[in-house]
């Protein structure tokens, strides 16, 4: 008996000094706070007046001569909460890798349901385009990236380029509201399969129903659901300690299908949302500005 308490004692050490390890071995989080860099302008322009919102872009642009290719960010919260500052450290940092940066305010499940949020995504791009000029941006060279809820918007505005029935009545409508490009961080894909069977409040205040419901609104607004021929090279960012994103996995096998460029970068140790601290961010940006210099390109003189 003496021998076996020893041994649980030793077993006992053993596993809290690992876990000791593991803890000092694991990233400091580090909170970020937006603060606009040296050389950048940030401008603010209202794409679309509303009761409930104003739809706004929040735009980094650079101070010197030249055109550049242009992200647009859609920030996540449950499409329930505004996020918009919580991203931007992200973007300046994207800027300063030789992109117009913009971050979209759209309207939250408490001010509109869908698919408001989607069209004031499609307008936002299409308001960038209108004012490229001002805002020294290549109109043909526009991705778009985001997380969490921000990452079914953007999967799902990529996927649904230049299919005319999700554009809304919103202004701008001489403009295209396609990218060439996309990043889905954190984001479940086929809401149907996350859904069903489900009592998701956060869905239901977004949507209006549950899929059970309205199955075939769950399925019009999954992003899984439009890949085809023509969309644009999209690839995934996860975090090692977040849930499982339902229809990731697919949607890639459907994009590799027609030969359209995907991938997921896994970021190790990382939680959700990784994008709004360090390291996790500076991760995050260098995996997206070389994804994004491959299909936008790089500054033009």
């Amino acid at each position: 008996m003496l021998l076996l308490m020893r041994f649980c004692h030793l077993v006992s050490s053993f596993l809290l000094a690992s876990i000791s390890v593991s803890a000092a071995d694991a990233p400091k989080w580090k909170a970020l706070k937006p603060q606009t860099p040296a050389g950048f302008t940030l401008k603010t322009l209202v794409v679309e007046k509303h009761p409930e919102h104003d739809v706004e872009l929040h735009v980094y642009v650079p101070d010197g001569e030249g055109t550049w290719p242009c992200i647009l960010d859609i920030h996540g919260g449950g499409w329930k909460a505004r996020q918009v500052e919580a991203d931007k450290p992200m973007m300046e940092r994207l800027a300063q890798r030789g992109f117009v940066t913009a971050l979209v305010s759209y309207r939250l499940s408490t001010e509109a349901k869908y698919p408001a949020a989607l069209h004031d995504c499609k307008a936002a791009l299409r308001c960038l385009r209108a004012h490229a000029k001002e805002l020294k941006l290549d109109p043909e060279r526009i991705g778009c990236i985001g997380g969490s809820a921000g990452g079914h918007l953007s999967g799902l505005t990529a996927m649904t380029s230049g299919l005319a029935e999700f554009e809304g009545d919103g202004p701008f409508k001489d403009q295209s509201s396609a990218v060439k490009a996309c990043i889905v961080m954190a984001a479940t894909q086929d809401l149907v399969a996350a859904n069903t069977g489900k009592k998701n409040d956060g869905a239901l205040l977004f949507f209006g129903a549950y899929c059970d419901d309205k199955p075939d609104l769950y399925k019009a607004a999954s992003p899984i659901t439009h890949v085809r021929a023509g969309v644009p090279p999209t690839i995934f960012i996860e975090g090692e300690k977040d849930t499982l994103k339902v229809g990731r996995a697919e949607m890639m096998a459907k994009l590799k299908a027609l030969g359209i460029k995907t991938a997921v970068h896994t970021l190790k140790n990382a939680p959700h949302p990784f994008w709004m601290s360090d390291p996790w961010c500076a991760e995050t940006v260098e995996i997206a500005a070389a994804f994004f210099k491959e299909h936008l390109g790089e500054k033009e003189p």
